[in-house]
């Protein structure tokens, strides 16, 4: 899972700026931000670029914790 919509938000970010930015549709970033559909890690490395962010920063861990 990915955490696209909490970083968007945490910079106060909307997601038709972000979807501007990397040339997709508002409804493509609106489902990848929903974890709707997960991006190619190439869209997750432009993403935190253009972010200013670490690519693992829009990423969960699906560890369970003990």
């Amino acid at each position: 899972m990915n955490r696209i919509n909490e970083v968007i938000e945490g910079k106060g970010i909307k997601q038709t700026w972000l979807a501007e930015k990397i040339g997709k549709s508002y409804p493509i970033i609106n489902g990848r931000a929903q974890n709707n559909n997960q991006p190619k890690l190439e869209v997750l490395y432009e993403i935190a670029n253009i972010l200013e962010i670490d690519v693992k920063d829009l990423l969960k861990s699906n560890k369970v914790k003990i």
